[in-house]
């Protein structure tokens, strides 16, 4: 048996499906009616929930210890999450505090709650990071302090349980062809306009410069079923990585084990400059 959270589109569907056909038994977690009557299948057993809602989250775990055909329980997918690309200093606190309930501490209250299952079964926890988890890209920040801090948690876990023959492993995607980054624009679109004019000022070209590359990169990058292929990997592998990366932006995380910030950052910024629209500058200040 194995959890999949997040499964209503994108990686987390493609995974349980994945899974599902390797001859596990999937518990997708899903958000919504419509969603869990989309992913139901052979082998996919949908559960409503909510990870930032502690009700939800105990239910899952009653529902993995009373399995009625008492599988153990293999590994725990955390992969739901939300994406927004806005700069720090226009992102509203209340956002910030959402956004961590979602991509971070959901994930810790799952994970403290099917821990007992997993050690019994001595299983697995997969957590979906990202290559933001690494690089924390301009307009980036509150989505990649997010992954930077699941990475932190996910490398203290896999140090602690290391005794227990539980193995936490960590799925660090690049662009993947899914509604996260569609969604994530969209977002993005709205918090700019609610900024103010000094703050259109310092970072309305930018938001739309970095949009702009995200759009461009979606149109050739990963599919969900190729990233859903190295999630099955990590659940499946006989002796699993403690990482996994996914996509060419995998090449990012790389380039900061050697390259100095400086210069990435004048790396990062000629990758962008091309995406300014006409009249934008890449420097407000100049």
């Amino acid at each position: 048996m194995v959890i999949v959270t997040g499964a209503s589109t994108g990686i987390g569907a493609a995974t349980a499906r994945e899974l599902a056909r390797r001859g596990f038994h999937v518990l997708a977690g899903v958000r919504r009616d419509r969603d869990a009557e989309a992913i139901r299948g052979p082998g996919i057993e949908p559960l409503l929930i909510d990870i930032t809602i502690p009700e939800h989250v105990r239910t899952l775990a009653t529902r993995v210890d009373q399995d009625p055909q008492r599988r153990q329980l293999r590994a725990v997918v955390n992969n739901a999450g939300m994406g927004v690309n806005v700069p720090v200093e226009a992102f509203p606190m209340d956002e910030w505090r959402k956004l961590f309930e979602v991509n971070l501490f959901g994930h810790v209250g799952v994970t403290q709650a099917v821990l007992p299952a997993l050690i019994r079964s001595k299983g697995r926890v997969i957590n979906i990071s990202s290559v933001g988890g690494k690089v924390a890209m301009a307009t980036y920040g509150p989505y990649a302090a997010t992954k930077f801090a699941l990475e932190a948690v996910s490398d203290a876990l896999r140090r602690e349980l290391a005794a227990t023959g539980v193995q936490v492993v960590v799925v660090e995607p690049g662009a993947v062809s899914t509604e996260m980054p569609s969604r994530a624009v969209a977002a993005a679109n709205d918090l700019a306009a609610a900024m103010t004019p000094e703050q259109q000022l310092r970072y309305g070209g930018l938001v739309r410069a970095v949009n702009a590359q995200t759009v461009s990169h979606t149109t050739s990058c990963l599919s969900a079923d190729a990233a859903a292929m190295v999630i099955a990997k990590a659940v499946t592998a006989s002796r699993p990585r403690t990482r996994y990366t996914v996509g060419r932006e995998a090449a990012l995380i790389r380039l900061t084990r050697f390259m100095p910030d400086r210069t990435l950052d004048r790396a990062l910024a000629a990758a962008l400059r091309p995406h300014y629209r006409a009249g934008d500058r890449a420097d407000p200040s100049t």
